[in-house]
């Protein structure tokens, strides 16, 4: 390997073997709902890894392709009893592992292989090893409860990967920084009591899950004021995700000096998303990435990684993840993204007054209950 620090890019093809089922975005079937190819599909992320392959940006990235997870490291977040259901459901039919999160007969292996990807990324990065990783986990984790699976997600990725590398003293403060368009409830529920890991949702307000996500939610015990909610206005676009990371995420994170910052990196708030309502293209995505990665070089040692979650336009996710991907490698090689610059055209990419007031009201109660 290069005496160059690189950034890697993990993968495995047993995450691509993934089936929720013919359940399209529902999580049962139905006697009037014609079957259809889950809204979760590997589409999305296979073809943003061929398209890593096609543009030639893959050859910079340090490709790795680690083992599955060890019940030992699951056992980290989440119950025996839960994993025990998992592994009897998925040696015979399969079903749901709590709530809108199908799966058939040999998902529960690409689970696995999900979480050890995340686990493999963060201890590389955590080590000095690589400067920083690109996780393309499926299936994705951000829903996961220590005792369910819910949202499409069975097992809990990031908290998995981030209790082993704690426990093994490889880091102690860590920021998780979730953007996908629904919010990272799991995160949330594993950190929620605890000071050293802040959480960050930046997410569409009022649509999954229904009963977590809102500001309020600042976290309890110890760790009251360590769990940020910005539950966005649907139709929010790159103005105000510009400005809520400007005027609070970023800041939030730097007050917090984590020893790695980790990225629940999702693409459905991007603007041709089925299944949310934002309107961001691939060039907000980069730019977020690059002002994390700016940050991450001035308070943790460019300790950044960077874990695949939602997104399902099978067209769009694969510009979206290249983008970020450039931006986080300091790649010089793009790809051209035809609908960019039609996206950003849209109305109401701006920040809307509506928009402002409610950042600012964020903002203040932030500073209250954690002092920026």
């Amino acid at each position: 390997m290069s005496a160059v620090r690189r950034t890697g890019f993990f993968w495995h093809e047993r995450c691509f073997w993934h089936d929720p089922g013919a359940v399209g975005v529902f999580s049962s079937r139905g006697e009037y709902l014609q079957p259809q190819p889950a809204s979760e599909s590997p589409e999305s992320k296979r073809r943003l890894k061929n398209l890593l392959e096609v543009s030639g940006l893959i050859d910079e990235l340090e490709v790795r392709k680690p083992p599955a997870a060890s019940r030992e490291d699951l056992l980290r977040f989440h119950t025996a009893r839960y994993l025990d259901e998992l592994e009897e459901n998925d040696s015979a039919q399969g079903g749901d592992a709590g709530e809108a999160a199908p799966f058939t007969p040999g998902s529960l292996a690409a689970a696995k292989h999900s979480a050890g990807l995340a686990i493999a990324a963060v201890e590389a990065v955590a080590s000095g090893e690589l400067k920083s990783a690109y996780a393309l986990c499926r299936p994705p984790g951000h829903h996961a409860e220590e005792d369910r699976g819910r949202g499409f997600c069975m097992l809990g990725n990031i908290p998995v990967a981030v209790m082993r590398a704690r426990a093994l003293g490889q880091v102690q403060r860590v920021a998780i920084l979730d953007w996908d368009v629904h919010h990272g409830n799991g995160h949330q529920a594993a950190f929620y009591d605890d000071p050293d890991v802040l959480t960050i949702s930046i997410h569409q307000a009022g649509s999954y899950p229904l009963d977590s996500g809102f500001f309020e939610e600042l976290g309890e015990g110890a760790g009251h004021g360590a769990n940020l909610n910005l539950p966005m206005p649907p139709g929010s676009g790159i103005g105000a995700y510009r400005y809520a990371m400007q005027e609070l995420v970023l800041p939030a994170i730097g007050g917090f000096a984590p020893d790695m910052i980790v990225v629940a990196c999702g693409f459905d708030a991007c603007g041709k998303d089925p299944l949310g309502k934002m309107l961001l293209n691939s060039s907000a995505f980069a730019a977020m990435t690059q002002q994390v990665c700016a940050l991450a070089s001035r308070i943790s040692e460019n300790r950044l990684v960077m874990i695949h979650e939602g997104g399902y336009s099978e067209g769009y996710v694969p510009l979206c993840g290249h983008a970020v991907i450039q931006a986080l490698s300091g790649s010089r090689i793009a790809v051209p993204d035809p609908q960019n610059d039609e996206i950003a055209a849209w109305g109401y990419q701006s920040l809307q007054p509506h928009q402002r007031a409610l950042i600012d009201s964020w903002r203040e109660g932030w500073m209250k209950a954690a002092p920026l």
